[in-house]
C-alpha cells in the first residue's frame, strides 16, 4: 500500500468536483463552531480535507464517489504512517463530517465514513503528564529572574516567565497565550482580570496578585505595540527584526522546551500542554473543589475536568495504603 503523501494546505488536482468544494465551505462557514470557526479551526479542517484528497488521488480514487472500504484502507494507511489513535479518531472526524456536509447538500446519498470506527484508544483517561509541585517551582527558577536585567533583556524575562506562567498556573492553551490582547484585560476591583478566547468558548481568568503585577510592570516597560488583525498582541516580539509582533505558537513552545530542559525535565509528553494539565492537577490538589477548577480550565463538561480529580485521589485514597498487611522485611 502507498505510503501517505506529502501535502501541501491547498488540495491536489484529483479534488473533487466544484459542488464538493462549495458544500464544504458551506460547512466551513455555518457549521463548524456553530458558524463562529477561528481561523486556526478552518485551517485545520481544510488541511484534514487536502490530507484525504492527496491520499485519494495516491491511490487513484475518485473522493466523489469512494465507499467505506476506501475510508478503512485510509484507516489502515494512517496506522501504517505511525499516527497516534487519538490523531486517527480525529482525522476520521473531519473526513466523516466532510462528506456529511456533501450529503446534506445533496451531493451523496449516503456518508461513506459513517459507520467507520477509528482505533482504539488504549491510553488510560488519566495517562497525561503534568509536573508536580517540586518540579514546577524547579521549572520556574529555571526562568532568568527579570529583575537581574534592565532594558530590553528585562523585558524579555518578563514576557517569557508570564508566558509559561499563564500556561502552568491559569491554565491557558498555547494557542490561548497567542491570541491574548491587551484589551483583554480589564481591572475589577482588586483584581486583574484576562478574557481568555478559548477553543469553543471564551471565559474569564482571574490572574494572582503576582502574575498581575509582573504582567502590569510588562506591559509598561515594553511600551507600545501596534496593534495586529486580532487587536494589540499581549506577548509580542522583543528586537529590531519583529519587535512589537505577536508571537507565533512555534515560539511560545520554544520558549518552554528551552527551560524545562534548563530545569532537567524535558522528556516526551512534558511540553506546553502539560503545563496546563499541571495547573488542572495542582489546582485540584490545593483546593480539592472540582466545579472552581472546571471553571479554571474553561470545560463545558465535568467529565473533562474529573480526570484531574481521579488522578490525585488515585494517589491520595489509594486502597493498597489502607491494607493493614506488611510486607516482609518492611519496618514496623
Amino acid at each position: 500500500m502507498a505510503s501517505l503523501v506529502a501535502l501541501t494546505p491547498t488540495l491536489p488536482r484529483a479534488a473533487p468536483p466544484a459542488d464538493f468544494h462549495a458544500a464544504f465551505a458551506d460547512f466551513l462557514c455555518i457549521d463548524v463552531a456553530n458558524g463562529d470557526a477561528s481561523p486556526d479551526t478552518v485551517r485545520s479542517y481544510r488541511s484534514e480535507v487536502a490530507m484525504w484528497v492527496a491520499w485519494c488521488a495516491s491511490q487513484i480514487f475518485d473522493p466523489a464517489t469512494v465507499t467505506a472500504m476506501h475510508i478503512k484502507r485510509y484507516r489502515q494507511a494512517l496506522i501504517e504512517g505511525g499516527y497516534k489513535p487519538i490523531t486517527i479518531r480525529w482525522k476520521l472526524t473531519i473526513v466523516r463530517r466532510f462528506y456529511e456536509a456533501a450529503r446534506n447538500a445533496g451531493l451523496r446519498a449516503d456518508n461513506p465514513a459513517a459507520g467507520v470506527k477509528s482505533p482504539r484508544v488504549r491510553q488510560a483517561t488519566e495517562d497525561f503528564n503534568y509536573l508536580c509541585d517540586d518540579q514546577l517551582d524547579k521549572f520556574l527558577a529555571a526562568i532568568p529572574n527579570p529583575d537581574e536585567a534592565t532594558g530590553r533583556e528585562k523585558v524579555q524575562r518578563l514576557r517569557n516567565l508570564l508566558m509559561v506562567s499563564m500556561m502552568a498556573l491559569q491554565a491557558l492553551r498555547t494557542i490561548e497565550v497567542h491570541r491574548a490582547n491587551a484589551e483583554d484585560l480589564t481591572e475589577r476591583g482588586e483584581h486583574l482580570v484576562l478574557l481568555v478566547r478559548g477553543k469553543t468558548r471564551d471565559r474569564i481568568a482571574y490572574l494572582r496578585p503576582d502574575m498581575a503585577r509582573r504582567l502590569k510592570e510588562y506591559l509598561a516597560l515594553r511600551g507600545k505595540v501596534e496593534p495586529d488583525g486580532a487587536g494589540t498582541p499581549l506577548f509580542s516580539a522583543v528586537g529590531n527584526h519583529r519587535g512589537g509582533k505577536r508571537l507565533s505558537r512555534r515560539h511560545i513552545r520554544v520558549q518552554t522546551d528551552k527551560y524545562l530542559r534548563a530545569a532537567g525535565l524535558k522528556q516526551p509528553g512534558i511540553s506546553n500542554h502539560a503545563l496546563r494539565h499541571t495547573a488542572g492537577t495542582l489546582g485540584y490538589l490545593h483546593t480539592g473543589d472540582l466545579r472552581a477548577v472546571q471553571d479554571f480550565m474553561g470545560h463545558a463538561d465535568p467529565r473533562m475536568t474529573a480526570k484531574y480529580a481521579h488522578v490525585v485521589d488515585m494517589a491520595t485514597k489509594n486502597p493498597a495504603l489502607f491494607i493493614p498487611a506488611k510486607l516482609r522485611g518492611s519496618a514496623s
